[in-house]
């Protein structure tokens, strides 16, 4: 049976649910606001979980904020008693450290962010009729947050760094890092991550797909390059 997540005084019965709720409360604030009195209360007692806490507590906790970090992401961020700012993950409070395996696939996925930005840019640049474009899965006409860049079967992107490590025989126990930010991470070995760009660019096949709509794509498990698949340039 299951461990129920308690964060303060709030039980939640399972993990996602915990999840959905820190992740309401981020999004119920813009860039820059502060929270209030109750979210700063459960966003505290949410930050005690943090495996590096103690750490994060040390100059003091005056409140928190919602603010940007990367391609515009939304995070939490503390307000220190001296007034500087840190960004925390809420789901690295509830997760807590990643295993070997999920750090060096994030941290692959965020090697290619930009590419896959580029790439919906470009998309956009040469589609767009009003700021909308054709989903490239169900050709309904859609926002640029309505959208994302899709990796195409058989080529998923658990596909293609399972394979990137087997090819380069890479023990990723051995791995070292870099925490850009709190639980964003890029490897110490610059050649490693651009090894991973361009084994990337080489193998993705990508679509531009309203969301929801990358998955159950079975149909179209072949390896072969279709017309309308998008490449890195």
């Amino acid at each position: 049976m299951k461990k129920q997540i308690i964060i303060g005084d709030k039980t939640f019965k399972y993990k996602k649910d915990a999840l959905g709720y820190f992740k309401a409360i981020l999004n119920a604030y813009g860039y820059g606001e502060i929270l209030n009195e109750n979210d700063k209360s459960d966003v505290l007692e949410l930050l005690k979980l943090h495996p590096n806490f103690e750490e994060k507590n040390k100059s003091g906790i005056q409140g928190f904020k919602v603010d940007k970090v990367r391609f515009n992401t939304k995070c939490f961020h503390i307000i220190k008693s001296d007034s500087t700012l840190s960004a925390f993950s809420y789901t690295k409070c509830i997760n807590g450290n990643q295993s070997f395996t999920t750090k060096f696939s994030r941290t692959c996925r965020e090697i290619i962010q930009g590419d896959l930005r580029n790439v919906k840019q470009k998309y956009f640049s040469d589609n767009s009729v009003k700021g909308q474009v054709k989903c490239q899965e169900t050709s309904e006409l859609c926002l640029w947050e309505e959208l994302v860049v899709d990796h195409r079967q058989p080529n998923t992107f658990s596909i293609i760094v399972d394979r990137f490590i087997e090819v380069n025989r890479i023990d990723i126990l051995k791995v070292e890092y870099v925490e850009k930010i709190d639980a964003v991470y890029e490897f110490k070995e610059f050649e490693l991550a651009e090894k991973f760009r361009q084994y990337h660019k080489q193998k993705a096949n990508l679509r531009i797909v309203k969301k929801g709509k990358n998955s159950g794509r079975a149909h179209q498990a072949r390896v072969k390059r279709q017309k309308k698949d998008l490449k890195i340039e």
